[in-house]
């Protein structure tokens, strides 16, 4: 497989160095690595990404998450393998990411304290930031029909 064209982070190199500045400070929220992988992992998921999914779980893997984990990600709310903190923000990532799929208001104030409960304000600033710069990632890739398995930078 091949995709479409070139990702345009890479045509248009101040985007890639726009890009490169939200990863510098979502590095600075203090959020856990493998916390991004997962929730990053769940909104390519949803959203039919195949580059991302291979990259988080390839990223996930390098973490030394266990494949039990990994495999579990899509049904998080029935697996033991996940802490409170965790499934607070896998269901954040969810509802942002399922944005048309509600009449409600996209996070609900119960969500959003539960969330509040686990994460300080940096670490809440890097988790929105990741899950938004993800689906950003996976409406490219979907849109440009970037493979799994390629290799970025």
């Amino acid at each position: 497989m091949q995709a479409r064209m070139t990702n345009p982070a890479y045509v248009l190199p101040a985007a890639l160095k726009g890009i490169g500045s939200v990863f510098q400070g979502i590095g600075e929220g203090g959020l856990p690595q493998e916390l991004a992988e997962i929730v990053g992992l769940r909104a390519s998921q949803i959203n039919g990404c195949s580059a991302c999914v291979h990259g988080h779980t390839v990223n996930l893997r390098k973490a030394g998450a266990s494949e039990e984990r990994i495999a579990a990600v899509g049904a998080w709310r029935e697996a033991p393998f996940f802490s409170d903190a965790e499934r607070a923000a896998l269901q954040l990532a969810e509802r942002v990411t399922r944005l048309a799929d509600r009449s409600e208001e996209s996070v609900p104030d119960a969500l959003w304290d539960e969330v509040a409960d686990h994460f300080d304000e940096k670490q809440l600033s890097a988790l929105i930031l990741t899950i938004s710069l993800t689906n950003m990632f996976n409406r490219i890739n979907t849109t440009i029909k970037e493979p799994a398995g390629t290799t970025w930078g």
